[in-house]
């Protein structure tokens, strides 16, 4: 079982202490930011510790291609502004070199919002841009994977037709897919009632040799919502049964499967701690932990 979550590479260790956080979380997958998610700013690879990450990932018995790294959100592929569409190539195609230069081979991007342009023009926009990074960055294999999204406001990417539109228009197998549990159902794919019938529409559709991440998270909100809200495993509209489906289904034995879900309040504290460790054990175990649960729910009431 390949189950991982979301880990930081903060202080001066960077991506040596992000495999330090998998290991105390029980994690043999991890996806992480090269750098803080709410700007472009990027330590240069010497301050990476990316030699040091892979001896730790040796003793971890972790391998370096399950783990992803997630670019910022803060880039959009589909917007019509030429000086930010073309910073935001020439900011993806250092992160793929970045990403690269650290052993890491999958990339998660947001496609992008299309900002009143209509989602063809979006769909064509992100592809003309995934194309340019791709020709730039010719003597990497790291493969770009386009994210499914909730829908909200004018996202691109919520459907698993606009997805492949984006695949087709760019015609390259470095662009690979990102199926993100909560999103999809937010975008309307009942995976609760309908699970085989949706993943054999993504298969169809997508190809699930295609798919080479998970995010595994629980929604907030109700089928179809358009919210894009993550819940802590067992405690939305999805619910833990439905999401096991996912860590279960052998179609799926080879890919990472990453946890993004709510810190919660630490009652010893004013802090937030990641519930992921106790998440993960329950997963693993394959088995509903309502104590877990509860405690996760009294400490976020607190």
């Amino acid at each position: 079982m390949k189950i991982g979550c979301h880990v930081s590479n903060n202080g001066e260790l960077m991506l040596l202490s992000s495999a330090k956080q998998a290991e105390i979380m029980g994690a043999n997958c991890f996806m992480v930011y090269l750098g803080a998610p709410q700007n472009t700013f990027r330590k240069p690879f010497s301050l990476m510790h990316s030699k040091e990450m892979k001896q730790e990932l040796q003793r971890l018995n972790i391998d370096i291609q399950d783990v992803i790294v997630h670019a910022p959100y803060i880039v959009n592929l589909a917007q019509n502004d030429d000086d930010k569409w073309n910073y935001a190539v020439e900011f993806i195609t250092n992160e793929v070199r970045l990403c690269y230069s650290c052993g890491m081979k999958y990339m998660v991007l947001h496609p992008g919002a299309h900002v009143g342009m209509g989602y063809e023009y979006g769909i064509q926009r992100i592809a003309e841009g995934i194309k340019k990074i791709l020709a730039a960055t010719i003597n990497t294999d790291v493969c770009i994977c386009l994210e499914t999204m909730a829908g909200k406001g004018t996202e691109v990417g919520s459907t698993f037709e606009q997805i492949k539109a984006i695949m087709d228009y760019v015609d390259s197998d470095r662009v690979k897919v990102c199926l993100d549990t909560c999103h999809i159902f937010d975008a309307g794919y009942d995976i609760v009632n309908h699970y085989d019938e949706v993943i054999l529409e993504l298969d169809k559709i997508i190809g699930i040799p295609n798919i080479k991440v998970i995010h595994l998270n629980d929604s907030k909100n109700p089928l179809a919502s358009h919210k894009d809200r993550h819940e802590n495993i067992g405690l939305g509209n999805i619910g833990f049964n439905a999401l096991m489906r996912f860590v279960n289904d052998e179609r799926f034995n080879d890919i990472p499967k990453i946890l993004e879900t709510p810190y919660v309040k630490d009652p010893n504290s004013t802090n937030q701690y990641e519930p992921y460790k106790d998440e993960i054990i329950m997963i693993k175990n394959g088995v509903f932990n309502k104590q877990l649960i509860a405690d996760i729910l009294e400490n976020k009431l607190l």
